[in-house]
């Protein structure tokens, strides 16, 4: 709902689910639902908050030991710093290595993959297409099956305008 319409109402969804995990006493999911709320808070335009809300869901995680999430909230941050009116690249990048030595470290190859992919955005975006290409590369052909998957068709697209 959020990536279809940003705005308000998919922020409030997320919320309401949020409240309602937590009345039930279910805080184990938190980190992920704060993923969500980030990611949709940012394509509201609202980044800032984002940026606060990955900082709540780490924080989370680390408390709970829920960190089976770790990896994409990483990479959401890093893709959140980029939203802002003056990113610190150095920061998005730091952030984006990090999801992906999380990723790699828990053996999540779809977060693998999308921190690769992100990194990979940025490099790119840099003028370092070679360095975006040698790190994107060798995580997509790990993959097997799936390729009609959004993640592995963006991967492959952005593979292909790297040469």
């Amino acid at each position: 709902m959020a990536q279809r319409q940003p705005g308000g109402e998919a922020v409030e969804q997320i919320r309401d689910g949020l409240a309602a995990a937590r009345a039930a006493g279910s805080r184990f999911h938190e980190p992920i639902i704060f993923g969500l709320l980030a990611e949709a808070l940012g394509l509201a335009g609202e980044v800032e908050k984002g940026l606060e809300v990955i900082a709540e869901a780490l924080l989370a995680a680390k408390n709970s030991g829920a960190r089976g999430n770790d990896a994409e909230l990483h990479r959401l941050r890093g893709n959140l710093l980029g939203r802002l009116p003056s990113p610190d690249r150095t920061e998005m990048e730091a952030s984006c290595r990090l999801a992906l030595a999380v990723a790699r470290e828990q053996g999540t190859r779809g977060f693998e993959l999308r921190a690769a992919v992100s990194l990979a955005r940025l490099l790119c975006a840099q003028g370092r297409r070679n360095e975006a290409r040698d790190l994107l590369a060798p995580v997509y052909d790990c993959f097997t099956q799936g390729f009609d998957a959004p993640d592995l068709e963006g991967a492959k697209t952005l593979l292909a305008g790297l040469g």
